[in-house]
């Protein structure tokens, strides 16, 4: 019986660390060459690109503690590229081709979303430091 409830946590609670390690992994994939390990901005290639890296651990200190979700993840799949001077960022069009989750945009209204856009935007807001204190969709 002991055996059991040592195994019970884990079932519980494995969707959610496979969906943090799924955002994890798309940062490593994606984003460690110019943004670093640590998300800080300091990867092997960031000294040479044109407009420096963003830390993004700071996100939401630059914003007085607010996370701005709909901001980010229209800079992650381009959509803001024309407002916004990140010649060297690429657009991640493999982050809109998956699976579509709902996610509520701030207003009631849901949408459909590729999963796993919002993957690595959940991975990114734990990576803040400090934490945000508020939250705009």
């Amino acid at each position: 019986m002991k055996q059991i409830f040592c195994f019970i946590p884990f079932i519980v609670f494995a969707p959610s660390l496979q969906a943090a390690d799924m955002g994890k992994a798309l940062f490593f994939d994606n984003c460690i060459a110019c943004h670093g390990v640590t998300g800080q901005g300091d990867g092997p290639v960031a000294r040479d690109l044109n407009v420096p890296p963003a830390d993004l651990t700071r996100i939401a200190a630059r914003r007085d503690g607010v996370w701005p979700m709909l901001e980010i993840m229209s800079i992650i799949d381009g959509y803001s590229r024309n407002a916004h001077s990140r010649e060297d960022m690429p657009v991640f069009e493999n982050f809109l081709d998956n699976e579509m989750v709902e996610f509520d945009t701030g207003n009631g209204v849901t949408v459909l979303v590729p999963e796993k856009l919002i993957e690595i935007v959940t991975y990114l807001e734990a990576l803040q430091d400090p934490a945000p204190t508020s939250y705009v969709p």
